[in-house]
């Protein structure tokens, strides 16, 4: 009988709780059922039944009732849904290229004895940047003009007096042949003396010079970089999946990681080709030439596959759920109370879902301890 005395004391500590002290309720709540269930067992074994202890245990049981009905709504955050235009890109990393961006090394042995440019300068189409040494060239040049207007007054001789009908075809013929042979000899000596010198295919800046005076240099050498900035471009290769959303057009946010800057344009190629071993196809982008660009710089491309043809409602991605059906459905908060909505989603990009079905203007929807509630919660918005 000496529980007898305990339950004054418990029924004092269950109306001291504090309703916000949830998991200390929770624990006297649990302390409180086990002291009725012992009681319970105490009255059963009670030959002859007090009324006082009857009495105390139907008090108890009624205060564990009210207890157990009395919960503190779980605070959650809400968000209000507004339509919006959703779009979907295709997340590709590329690089900055340039069409005119030539490494130009000598045609022939030699050794450089001129060097015209630095790095920096800006150079034009023919432009001799550096020379090798042609003096062997050049003497074989002169020696052979020697002999080139010695054949050539015999020619012009031997025209004349073939056109007044004196002398024979023949003597005319050699003196032909020989003045065509010396023009292709010099012509030979000429193109010698033009691949001695390093010249520039191109218009732009020169972007390395990598050779020195009294450096021997060879065909293939690398000797002096040659770069047009003002048609600069990004090139990515992108899956072959995507080949029949991506087109000549489609929009395109460029990001800079190194530079930190972006840019918003269109695609200017899409390669129709597909390769065999990347099982991908190439996309290039051209650049606008108004700010500093970096052949080989690495940027990352956003193409823009879909766009919803009108503001639609979106979601965070996070905040749905499956239930045991494995239908998608998100939570409500309707008049201080979790309500749980099915939903029907469509393309996802970046963490936001379209929604399809489900879902309209000026819902309020439950944006985080979604995962704490259930449909029919208490719920209180910080």
């Amino acid at each position: 009988m000496k529980n007898l005395f305990l339950i004054p004391g418990l029924i004092l500590v269950l109306t001291a709780c504090n309703s916000s002290e949830m998991d200390k309720k929770k624990k006297e709540l649990e302390k409180m059922k086990t002291e009725l269930s012992d009681l319970q067992t105490k009255e059963s074994d009670i030959q002859v039944k007090e009324t006082d202890l009857q009495t105390k245990i139907k008090k108890l049981q009624e205060e564990i009732g009210i207890h157990d009905s009395v919960q503190a709504p779980v605070i959650i955050s809400v968000g209000t849904l507004t339509p919006e235009v959703f779009k979907n890109y295709i997340d590709v990393q590329g690089h900055v290229d340039a069409d005119e961006n030539v490494v130009l090394s000598t045609e022939i042995p030699g050794t450089i004895n001129k060097i015209n440019v630095r790095v920096g300068d800006a150079v034009t189409k023919g432009q001799v940047l550096a020379e090798t040494d042609s003096r062997a060239i050049l003497q074989s040049i002169a020696d052979l003009q020697t002999n080139a207007d010695l054949v050539n007054q015999l020619y012009d001789k031997q025209k004349n007096l073939w056109d007044q009908k004196i002398g024979t075809e023949i003597q005319f013929l050699q003196a032909k042949t020989s003045k065509e042979s010396m023009e292709r000899k010099m012509a030979g000596l000429q193109e010698q003396l033009r691949m001695s010198k390093i010249i520039s295919p191109i218009d732009g800046t020169v972007d390395a010079v990598d050779v020195k005076l009294g450096q021997v240099a060879a065909p293939g050498m690398p000797a002096i970089r040659v770069i047009n900035y003002s048609n600069l471009k990004v090139k990515a290769e992108v899956s072959e999946n995507y080949a029949s959303k991506i087109h000549k057009g489609s929009p395109v946010i460029i990001r800079f990681p190194d530079t930190k800057d972006s840019l918003t344009t269109t695609v200017s190629f899409v390669s129709r080709a597909i390769n065999n071993a990347t099982r991908a196809f190439t996309v290039e982008v051209e650049l606008n030439n108004q700010k500093e660009y970096h052949p080989n710089m690495v940027a990352k491309l956003s193409i823009n596959d879909y766009q919803s043809a009108q503001p639609i409602i979106t979601i965070p991605v996070r905040i749905v759920q499956k239930d045991e059906n494995s239908a998608q459905f998100v939570y409500l908060s309707d008049k201080g109370k979790a309500k749980k909505q099915l939903v029907t989603l469509g393309k996802e990009y970046n963490g936001k879902a379209e929604v399809k079905s489900g879902l309209k203007d000026g819902d309020v929807v439950v944006t985080s301890g979604y995962d704490l509630i259930n449909d029919g919660d208490a719920i209180q918005a910080k």
